[in-house]
């Protein structure tokens, strides 16, 4: 299958040809460079987009001020990597470079026990960009964020049980849960709160059930 042809979702990161290849009302910053596009890539956002084969999507740099939102033709599209495949990749495993930082640490603990809860999960956010890419922008201070794919309910206990496991962790850990149509942090779940903030293609709300919005 082409990636023409694939699901694109939040958090996959994609690869594109060049600055000229986004789409933006205002200004692509001179830090997404030809050069720097040819290795880092874009990030899928969640939002709804009307128009057929645009994707929205976020550019980052090497710092924290260097982000920017726009949108990208998928027909532009040259490579893309999904949470998954980079948490099912060796090579991060075996990262020399990126081994001592406490957010890898946590990665290589956290990892095996997601595997034996047979969880889909994946690696997103700063750590993931980095082993997509090779180009590191980790501190040590940096988080560890992950995504979980729960299509089904997550009882709020077994969710609770799952954030005390990653709470465990030698560097913090962020789950995102992604509910196949919106996304919310396992943490706001996980603390039995009358409501959570359901990130959606059409912006946030606040809802009892996650998995049935409108019945909320």
């Amino acid at each position: 299958m082409s990636i023409a042809e694939e699901a694109l979702r939040p958090h996959d990161l994609l690869w594109i040809g060049a600055p000229q290849d986004i789409c933006s009302t205002s200004e692509v910053p001179a830090w997404a460079s030809r050069e720097w596009l040819s290795i880092a890539p874009v990030v899928v956002r969640r939002e709804a987009v009307d128009e057929h084969g645009i994707v929205p999507v976020g550019l980052r740099g090497r710092t924290r001020s260097e982000r920017f939102a726009a949108y990208v033709a998928r027909e532009r599209v040259t490579r893309r990597v999904t949470p998954e495949a980079l948490a099912r990749a060796p090579e991060w495993r075996a990262h020399i470079a990126l081994a001592s930082l406490p957010c890898v640490r946590a990665l290589a603990r956290i990892a095996p026990e997601l595997d034996r809860l047979q969880l889909t999960w994946g690696i997103i956010g700063s750590v993931g960009f980095a082993l997509a890419s090779g180009v590191s922008t980790l501190r040590k201070d940096s988080d560890l964020d992950l995504l979980l794919r729960a299509t089904r309910p997550l009882p709020p206990d077994e969710a609770h049980e799952l954030l005390s496991l990653l709470r465990a962790a030698p560097a913090r850990i962020d789950m995102q849960v992604d509910t196949g149509h919106a996304g919310f942090a396992l943490a706001e779940w996980a603390s039995q709160s009358d409501r959570v903030l359901l990130k959606t293609g059409r912006g946030p709300l606040l809802v009892a059930d996650p998995w049935d919005p409108d019945a909320s």
